[in-house]
Parts: structure tokens; C-alpha cells; sequence
């Protein structure tokens, strides 16, 4: 078979109706493109191979696993990106769309990667840590809404579809685990440019406690920071109201 690496965060899924869900939510938005990402054992590879018409690419850093795959299921040869997600181009030159039981050490980083990705991303469903999918769904005022939520409900809508229990895994993690799917936003957020707004975002939840006056003043011209919105802290601020605020920067 195959070892599972902790190094690599390998928690890989194992069962089968939780794969079928997956793939159910996937094909409420029809797609001729799709990366798996972290394949691992396969669990979830073997139902999107049974997809007709469908263009599927793997990526999946480690050797062994790579090998497992190859051998189990020979026609995935071609179709496997033997890389790190963090370290690739886009697989396709079209439109995709984009599914894993994601490594839980690089969840944020892999979502930032789906940012990057955004203009050719039509879809993704993936497995995260229960407290990132909560973060990156969670509306504005509550204590999980951060950086993650803003930046990813800017340009996707973002919906929390089911949680996963930990005997689903192998082995089973020591954390719940919940299934997102985001969708890019029907109207795009207007914003002065993505780097203001990037920038806005992440100095406002830098001092997150504090008024947002303090954090943000050195992106501001004093009279623009007396609007009374700057009496509010970070999270009390909606993903529209950063995008509109963004058009006051310096």
C-alpha cells in the first residue's frame, strides 16, 4: 500500500459516502476541467475518474503516493502534476474547476493560491480544518471573520456545505473537518485595485482590537480618517465597505 506522512500532513479520506457527497456538490455546477488536489490514496480520485466527459489533472507533491496511483489506476498516466500546489501554474489554459481533502498545513496558503487563480477558477469544493471553513465563510461582527473572510468574499461567495467527522480519515485527524464550495461572485466588488485592497485588509485585522483609525492611519489622510467609520474596529466592517474604502487611500 502506502505510509502516510505527517510531515506532509496526510490525513487521507476513507469514506466512500462522504466521496460521494463531494462529488455531488461538485456537479451542481457543470465543468468540463478539474484539479484534484492531494489525490493521497485515492479515495475521492476513484469516483471523479468514473466522471464522463471530464478533463481531470492530479497534483500530488509526494513520490510514493504518486507511484500508488499510478499503479492502482493506470489511466492517470499523463494526468498527474508531480509537484506541490503552492508551486504550480495554472494546469489548464481554460476555465477550471478546483477539488481536495486539502492538507490542513497549507489550507490558507492553498486558498491564497485560489485567489491567484481566481480569473480561470468557475468552482471549488474542499475539505478544510472545521475552524478555516468557518473563517472563510463567516460574515462580518463575528469573532472568526478575518483577513481570510474578506479577502475570499471579495471575489467568490463562499457556502459552508457539511462537516466531516474524524473517523472519515485515515488516520483520523485531531480536528473536525468541514466541506466548502466557493463560486465567484455574480457582480465583481468594485475596489481602487486589488493591491490597495489587499493592503487595506490585512493593516485594518494587523490590530484588529483597535479602533480602526489607529491601525489603518498611515494609509489615510488625517481629514479622511475623521469619517465615522473609522470609529469601528476591523470585523465590524463588511467585505463591501473595505472595497469602498479602499477608494480613499492615499
Amino acid at each position: 500500500m502506502y505510509t502516510l506522512k505527517k510531515s506532509l500532513g496526510q490525513h487521507f479520506l476513507k469514506d466512500e459516502n462522504i466521496c460521494r457527497k463531494i462529488v455531488a456538490a461538485l456537479r451542481e455546477h457543470p465543468f468540463t476541467r478539474l484539479v484534484e488536489v492531494g489525490p493521497g490514496g485515492g479515495a475521492l480520485t476513484s469516483h471523479l475518474l468514473q466522471l464522463e466527459g471530464i478533463d481531470l489533472r492530479c497534483v500530488e507533491v509526494d513520490d510514493e503516493k504518486v507511484q500508488y496511483l499510478l499503479k492502482t489506476w493506470p489511466q492517470l498516466q499523463g494526468r498527474i502534476i508531480h509537484d506541490s500546489i503552492l508551486d504550480i501554474n495554472p494546469p489548464f489554459e481554460g476555465p477550471f474547476t478546483l477539488v481536495g481533502n486539502f492538507p490542513y498545513n497549507i489550507s490558507s496558503q492553498i486558498l491564497f493560491k485560489v485567489l491567484d487563480w481566481k480569473e480561470q477558477t468557475e468552482c471549488m469544493v474542499g475539505m478544510f480544518q472545521k475552524e478555516v471553513a468557518q473563517r472563510v465563510v463567516a460574515p462580518e461582527g463575528s469573532k472568526t471573520y478575518g483577513v481570510l473572510s474578506v479577502l475570499v468574499q471579495a471575489f467568490f461567495t463562499a457556502t459552508y456545505l457539511f462537516e466531516v467527522s474524524e473517523q472519515a480519515f485515515n488516520p483520523p485527524p485531531k480536528v473536525k473537518s468541514a466541506v466548502i464550495r466557493l463560486l465567484p461572485r455574480d457582480e465583481p466588488l468594485a475596489m481602487k485595485s486589488e493591491k490597495h485592497f489587499f493592503l487595506l485588509v490585512k493593516t485594518a485585522f494587523n490590530q484588529r482590537r483597535k479602533m480602526l483609525r489607529n491601525g489603518v492611519k498611515g494609509l489615510f489622510d488625517p481629514e479622511t480618517l475623521q469619517d465615522d467609520i473609522f470609529n469601528k474596529r476591523a470585523e465590524q466592517l463588511s467585505v463591501q465597505q473595505f472595497a469602498a474604502l479602499s477608494f480613499k487611500m492615499r
